[in-house]
């Protein structure tokens, strides 16, 4: 007879048994998912060596895409770049379009730009992602749209009343607005934002150029301008699309949510006032009298013209050219200028040089007249020509902080770059402007350093390659407007240099913002403090 203690121990036994036979299966399969994730892991770390990032299933390089984001994407860019040699690929999702190769060799920039200029238009994914806000205007267009608005525009930025009205109205915002606001600031002994303040003098001076018609933002108490602001929210929302598989923002479009649906607002805000002026534009026109102003901006220009056929230009296409020069002029020049201050600020020596250069011309004027004497300086277009080592320092900082940090283009047909990269049709190519401006291979060991001197041959200002130094793009697409961007910071900055003495906040915050041009995430406090007209600079020492 078995005893009751010894059942117990037989049936405790044999539970025993048959619970590890039960989870055996459910422990093996949980050990595999770990040997599975760490194999992934392994594996997707080891695409780094050949790829430059880790390439994880179904994400790609996504994930470091958005921890980029978090930090410093320009820096992140750059940085693989260095790695890989000048170029890599970058993986996006399975579910996007975001694959494309990212480089800032030189070679391939005169390939893409000039050698193989039509293989490589903006191509229809950039032409898609921006349509809304740029239409089909210049800076969205390829092939003969391009041809024939570049053409036009090309006419009209060399031609005489051109030079002459973005000659005086610079003069009149400068002096009758900026240095009043500058006034201003000093009187009430508080800081002022100096990006959202140039910001509002280009965006006043592109529209009179491209609208003829002016905002106003610059005026008394820096007022909130509709369009100033639509205009600002729409290109924001729409460089969102570019880091947003195209699935995804065209849901939200069509569901109108989100960021799509700041978007389409502020277009309709850009919309309204582009159509506005050239409603009372063509009105103006129209009028046959005596007495009629003739007006050389843009929009008058393309309203006077036919298209190939004859026929008179379309309000959308009218609008689609200002807006995009609006683009183009309004954040370039103002972006570009916050940085340069921001530099001199970090750099003194420069400072006292510019000072000196700028003083140096203002004295060899020769007035007999007591009354001009004591008149306010105001530069002339010969006086700011000769601002050599300004220009040379305004390049400087141009190199180190493009306003646009990296560009957009599409293969056509299967190409090979002089680095060997080999492209299939359809690829899209990120040319990182903000890194060519970084490498030893291209300025030298101490290309991180603010040094206007490298620009200098002579004492004269010596421009680079356009594929070396492509603030201003280079090949058929060179900027239309650098002659007149240059003559813009120039004479912004010697009139504020010349007068004041402009000091970043302590401890300021200064980092840049990911959008179409490089803005200054929170903008650029400072504190401004007149010249004393008895400061006495050492002309040999700075070099003048």
């Amino acid at each position: 007879m078995i005893s009751g203690n010894q059942t117990a121990n037989s049936s405790a036994q044999a539970v025993g048994n048959i619970v590890p036979n039960r989870l055996l299966p459910d422990i093996r399969i949980l050990e595999l998912f770990i040997a599975f994730i760490i194999f992934i892991v392994i594996h997707s770390l080891r695409q780094q060596k050949r790829w430059g990032l880790p390439v994880w299933p179904l994400m790609g390089m996504l994930p470091s895409l958005i921890a980029a984001l978090q930090t410093d994407m320009y820096e992140w860019i750059s940085d693989v770049l260095f790695r890989q040699n000048g170029t890599f690929m970058f993986k996006g999702p399975w579910f996007s379009n975001l694959n494309c190769i990212v480089t800032a060799d030189p070679r391939n920039l005169e390939h893409l730009l000039k050698t193989k200029f039509t293989s490589f238009p903006k191509g229809e994914y950039f032409r898609n992602t921006v349509r809304d806000l740029l239409g089909d205007g210049i800076f969205n267009a390829d092939d003969e749209t391009w041809r024939r608005q570049r053409k036009t525009a090309s006419i009209e930025f060399h031609s005489a009343e051109f030079r002459k009205l973005t000659a005086e109205s610079l003069v009149e915002l400068v002096h009758s607005r900026l240095l009043p606001v500058l006034e201003d600031s000093i009187k009430q002994q508080v800081p002022i934002n100096l990006q959202d303040v140039l910001l509002r003098l280009t965006f006043d001076n592109v529209c009179m150029i491209a609208f003829g018609a002016d905002p106003g933002c610059l005026s008394p108490g820096l007022p909130e301008i509709p369009f100033a602001r639509a205009f600002e929210d729409a290109t924001e929302s729409t460089i969102i699309r570019f880091i947003t598989p195209t699935i995804v923002w065209r849901a939200m479009r069509f569901l109108d949510v989100g960021p799509e649906k700041k978007l389409r607002r502020s277009i309709q805000g850009v919309d309204e006032f582009a159509n506005d002026v050239i409603r009372a534009r063509k009105e103006e026109l129209s009028l046959d009298s005596p007495n009629k102003v003739t007006k050389s901006d843009l929009l008058t220009i393309f309203i006077k013209s036919k298209d190939d056929d004859g026929n008179p230009y379309s309000d959308k296409f009218l609008r689609d050219i200002c807006v995009n020069f609006i683009l183009a002029g309004r954040d370039t020049s103002s972006v570009a200028l916050a940085w340069f201050l921001w530099l001199l600020d970090q750099n003194p020596v420069v400072e006292e040089r510019i000072l000196a250069e700028v003083r140096r011309i203002v004295g060899e004027r020769k007035n007999t007249d007591k009354d001009e004497e004591n008149a306010p300086v105001v530069f002339t277009p010969e006086e700011v020509k000769r601002m050599e080592y300004l220009q040379a320092a305004l390049s400087e900082s141009l190199r180190l902080y493009p306003s646009v940090p990296v560009d957009h283009k599409e293969v056509v047909e299967d190409e090979v770059f002089p680095d060997g990269t080999i492209l299939k049709k359809g690829t899209k190519v990120i040319y990182a402007i903000y890194t060519m401006g970084r490498m030893e291979s291209i300025w030298g060991k101490d290309c991180r350093e603010f040094k206007p001197e490298r620009w200098l041959r002579d004492g004269r200002f010596m421009s680079e390659s356009a594929y070396k130094f492509t603030a201003f793009n280079g090949g058929p697409r060179l900027c239309l407007g650098k002659d007149f961007a240059y003559y813009q910071m120039k004479f912004v900055a010697a009139s504020i240099i010349y007068r004041y003495r402009v000091k970043v906040v302590e401890n300021f915050p200064v980092e840049p913002k990911l959008a179409m041009t490089m803005y200054m995430k929170h903008g650029l406090k400072v504190l401004l403090s007149k010249r004393d007209d008895s400061e006495i600079w050492n002309y040999q020492q700075t070099g003048f």
